[in-house]
């Protein structure tokens, strides 16, 4: 399976994961870019995938970013990168977890979800429409859930609305990178989803 265009994956074993994709790949096009020493993608490796994605190239040149988790300011730095990639750059994030990746990062990259036995939220609500009923209700199904699983559902939520083709500004997307983080805090997941879904619903007012 060659990848042609931007893409996360979440898979189950990011080394295996990678050896297969390479297969399909010169290895004159491709850069592969993580931490040797542990498996989380730090600011230094950002700063290299940002270098290395200035290097012009005739060809498309594709890099392989790998990391279990993916410290916060490393993805804040490769934003703008990911928003205005420079011409013939791919860029394909391997890690083992949705929740490892920020919302805003979603927004810009294209998702696929890879793993085995892989359980995921549903949310059957039309975000274009959504009312304050069933924003209830939704809280109410979800008042007990735990910090991951609110992390869990607050990236469901990002990933929806994209599939729904709703439009959100920068300072809504960032609510989504600061909802997270607060989860992270300890903020109770509740009171955060509360506030997340209030302000979609102004965005049909």
């Amino acid at each position: 399976m060659k990848i042609e265009n931007s893409t996360i994956l979440i898979v189950d074993d990011i080394s295996k994961k990678l050896d297969e994709l390479l297969k399909f790949y010169s290895v004159h096009d491709v850069r592969v870019i993580k931490n040797d020493e542990k498996d989380e993608f730090l600011v230094a490796q950002a700063n290299a995938t940002i270098k290395e994605a200035y290097i012009s190239s005739s060809n498309k040149k594709y890099l392989f970013l790998c990391g279990t988790t993916f410290r916060t300011e490393a993805q804040n730095a490769l934003l703008k990168i990911f928003e205005e990639p420079p011409k013939n750059i791919v860029f394909i994030i391997l890690t083992t977890s949705k929740s490892s990746i920020l919302p805003t990062i979603y927004s810009r990259i294209s998702y696929k979800n890879l793993r085995k036995n892989n359980f995921s939220k549903t949310i059957d609500i039309d975000f274009n429409r959504i009312d304050l009923k069933e924003i209830y209700q939704f809280l109410k199904d979800n008042q007990r859930i735990s910090k991951n699983e609110a992390k869990e559902l607050i990236e469901t939520i990002l990933l929806t609305i994209k599939k729904q083709n709703v439009k959100l500004n920068a300072k809504q997307l960032d609510f989504f990178d600061r909802s997270i983080k607060l989860i992270e805090l300890n903020s109770k997941p509740i009171n955060i989803l509360t506030t997340l879904l209030l302000s979609l619903h102004q965005l049909k007012l």
